[in-house]
């Protein structure tokens, strides 16, 4: 039991250092400017490390085209910067997914203004 709940932290721990390389990349290694305001939010590794999906959001909705067509096109040299980056054997190929946090964040924030005006 011990020994799976070190494994799942191990795992928690990976998927952090991913995330957190994965987005100084974008700032430092990546001159692509539909890059700036792209925030990877999370990374779930398979069991077998093999995969991640990344999911990412961008803080402009209107440039989230742009921002999806130039993380995509990143995703060959950003395994390559990952294996050099973090020294290990096998890196996950990775998946960019999109995630709508801040623009749902947006949505909610607005709603609760509009509602509260409303009372008043």
């Amino acid at each position: 039991m011990a020994a799976g709940r070190g494994n799942k932290f191990a795992k928690i721990k990976y998927e952090e250092r991913v995330r957190d390389e994965i987005n100084l990349a974008l700032r430092r290694e990546f001159s692509d400017p539909r890059l700036i305001n792209v925030s990877i939010t999370h990374v779930e590794l398979t069991i077998d490390y093999s995969h991640a999906k990344v999911y990412w959001d961008t803080f402009n909705a209107a440039t989230r085209g742009d921002a999806k067509d130039a993380i995509e096109s990143t995703a060959g040299r950003m395994r390559k910067f990952l294996s050099t980056k973090m020294e290990v054997r096998h890196t996950p190929e990775i998946h960019y997914i999109y995630n709508s946090q801040y623009e749902d964040e947006s949505k909610i924030t607005k709603l609760l203004k509009d509602s509260s005006d409303e009372a008043e």
